[in-house]
């Protein structure tokens, strides 16, 4: 006899059915509901719960199990097409390609000078707006100099395979901006500029958080506006320990990440962990 389902959603004489999956969404967040099912889906991939050429849960499946409409299931689906993670065929499904892409860029911490270099190879950038602002009372604050004293600011886009990854903006003392050009920071690193120009760069001190796109930034970076976002601010300093150099880079999480290798150490206050340098190759910096 087959079995009947009770009121309460259990097969009769077996076990419960899996309820909605809704607590791993939210719908009143800023980040569409697609996406985030995109997200979710996305990390089964790079997780191994899908395996490459496994099949991927139907549009039905995924109304099924997070409580979402069917065409947010299929816009999700679409967005794992679109980043190359899966296959969609008509009449067999979508399936996990055989090799899936790399999830992101990723770069060291603590590593980032020494290889600052490769990041010109591995991406490219374009300036989108380039001007001499009056500083204001945050940028003076970081840059150490008055406010209102004239600063170099430029804002750009940098690319990994044509898809743009970061939106960068940058704040330098109007006395080293001038010693290059606009069109320069198209294809060189700004470091490599600033060196050029006769800076001794010795240090940098960046805090790491998290944010979301407003408007601008989202439609820059081909995201929907609210999506969550790496920011990463820095001052770089030379040899003087003057501020040469202030950042603010926005990463799409989905394209770039920062790794940080760890050993672990005896000492007489007791086990403890110290991290340790590594060499990924860098992208998306200044």
């Amino acid at each position: 006899m087959a079995a009947t389902k009770s009121r309460n959603g259990s097969d009769a004489g077996g076990a419960a059915a899996p309820a909605p999956a809704a607590s791993a969404l939210d719908p009143n967040g800023p980040v569409p509901l697609y996406h985030q099912l995109f997200l979710i889906l996305r990390n089964r991939i790079y997780g191994g719960d899908l395996a490459a050429g496994e099949r991927v849960p139907s549009e039905q499946d995924l109304t099924t199990e997070f409580g979402v409409s069917r065409i947010t299931a299929k816009r999700a689906l679409n967005e794992l097409a679109d980043a190359g993670l899966v296959i969609r065929e008509r009449g067999r499904g979508t399936r996990v390609v055989n090799r899936p892409p790399a999830p992101a860029v990723t770069s060291s911490i603590e590593g980032w000078l020494e290889n600052i270099s490769l990041m010109g190879q591995s991406t490219t950038a374009q300036v989108l707006s380039f001007a001499y602002p009056p500083a204001s009372e945050e940028i003076a604050a970081a840059l150490e100099i008055e406010p209102g004293t004239e600063v170099q600011r430029a804002v750009r886009v940098r690319r990994l395979e044509g898809e743009p990854m970061s939106y960068l903006v940058t704040y330098v003392p109007a006395d080293i901006g001038r010693q290059y050009e606009r069109d320069e920071l198209n294809s060189q690193p700004l470091l490599n500029l600033l060196e050029r120009a006769g800076v001794d760069v010795a240090s940098a001190r960046q805090t790491i958080s998290a944010t979301v796109a407003d408007t601008e930034v989202a439609e820059v970076l081909s995201i929907p506006a609210g999506s969550p976002l790496i920011e990463v601010r820095r001052v770089v300093r030379d040899r003087m320990e003057r501020p040469v150099e202030y950042i603010r880079v926005l990463y799409r999480p989905d394209l770039y990440r920062f790794e940080m290798s760890m050993r672990r150490v005896r000492a007489e206050s007791g086990p403890r962990w110290t991290t340790t340098s590594s060499s990924p190759v860098p992208a998306g910096g200044g």
